[in-house]
């Protein structure tokens, strides 16, 4: 029996990534690995938000850049997220109810990779 999935999202520059995702975002760092604790990168990371899982890698198992990771997050209310990013500095995508049920918005971090938060909404019957 399939209990969670986290993500793991390939980032360029740990740093970065671990600003976006904790400042940004809101994640909180759990842990993180490097081979050699004097260099930045290569990086494996753990973060955290409310019950939501991300492990970030700056290891060259994956290519960055030409395959960008989205993660879709499903939130209570996705207009005081979207206003948060907001109040952040941060440049989340229009707020979109989507014709499937769903309210959205997104963000990309610096390696394009795309962090979606939605909320289920009612969807309109026709008439």
């Amino acid at each position: 029996m399939l209990k969670t999935a986290i993500p793991v999202i390939h980032v360029s520059d740990s740093r970065k990534a671990e600003e976006f995702y904790c400042q940004g975002l809101g994640f909180t760092l759990l842990s993180s690995w490097r081979p050699n604790p004097s260099n930045n990168d290569p990086c494996y990371m753990t973060l955290v938000r409310d019950g939501a899982h991300l492990h970030l890698t700056s290891f060259k198992d994956g290519v960055v850049g030409t395959w960008t990771s989205t993660v879709y997050v499903f939130v209570d209310d996705v207009d005081a997220v979207h206003a948060e990013l907001v109040a952040k500095g941060m440049s989340p995508g229009p707020l979109f109810d989507q014709t499937w049920g769903t309210r959205e918005t997104g963000v990309r971090d610096a390696d394009r990779n795309v962090m979606t938060f939605g909320q289920r909404i009612a969807v309109p019957t026709p008439n």
